[in-house]
């Protein structure tokens, strides 16, 4: 009938201290499912646990590692990404870039995972509208709502099927590098007001945020209570 087996052993990759993630493994372990976690933030190495797993299913759910082919190839049924972005914004910075660009639409994207991020085939793309006064707060929001859903509903038919389904989504550029989100928060005082409203709204997002160099310092923007 399609049905997975029981006993599935699953190596989840997440995020530090998010209740996404954390629904997201729970549901895993309602199937019954043996679940290794490991979540970490930017800049933490690849845990010796995760260079040492075997077993069926790598999930990554925001996971902060890029996982090498050796990892994933210890995966024996698939190694799947979920990524808070449409395939028009893979890699670093993706809300960002598509609040500066001024995008019309956004959601997740559910895929196999490759040795270079958000590459893989796509299994799943789940799209929402962009307000006209959305922010990178607001945005992030509405964008871990859609990829929970996404979450059930891709696994769940995996648990039905045996198997992802192919999308016909392709991934439409190389993915953002932290070196262009970094020149997307830099303001020139000599740039156009529009150009410089585009940025703020794209990258305002405490503690980080959109700033001015001057001289070799860093002056973070403020918003004028007056």
């Amino acid at each position: 009938d399609g049905m997975v087996n029981p006993a599935v052993r699953v190596l989840f990759l997440g995020k530090r201290d998010d209740p996404h993630g954390a629904r997201a493994r729970t549901w895993c372990e309602q199937q019954g499912w043996e679940v290794q976690y490991l979540d970490g933030a930017w800049g933490d190495p690849l845990p010796q646990a995760a260079r040492e797993w075997e077993g069926d299913l790598i999930i990554s759910y925001l996971g902060r590692w890029v996982v090498p082919a050796s990892v994933l190839g210890r995966a024996r049924v698939a190694a799947i990404n979920f990524h808070p972005a449409t395939p028009e914004y893979p890699g670093i910075g993706c809300n960002n870039f598509a609040l500066y660009e001024g995008a019309a639409t956004y959601g997740a994207t559910c895929h196999h995972m490759a040795a270079r991020v958000d590459t893989g085939r796509i299994i799943d793309v789940t799209r929402f509208p962009v307000a006209a006064d959305e922010t990178v707060a607001s945005l992030l929001q509405r964008t871990y709502a859609a990829m929970s859903a996404q979450f059930e509903q891709v696994m769940t038919g995996f648990l039905r099927a045996g198997e992802f389904p192919a999308s016909a989504e392709r991934w439409t550029r190389p993915p953002f590098t932290r070196v262009q989100f970094e020149a997307l928060r830099r303001i020139d005082p000599g740039m156009p007001a529009d150009e410089v409203r585009r940025r703020v709204r794209a990258t305002d997002y405490p503690p980080y945020g959109p700033y001015v160099e001057l001289h070799g310092f860093k002056f973070k923007l403020a918003k004028d209570p007056v």
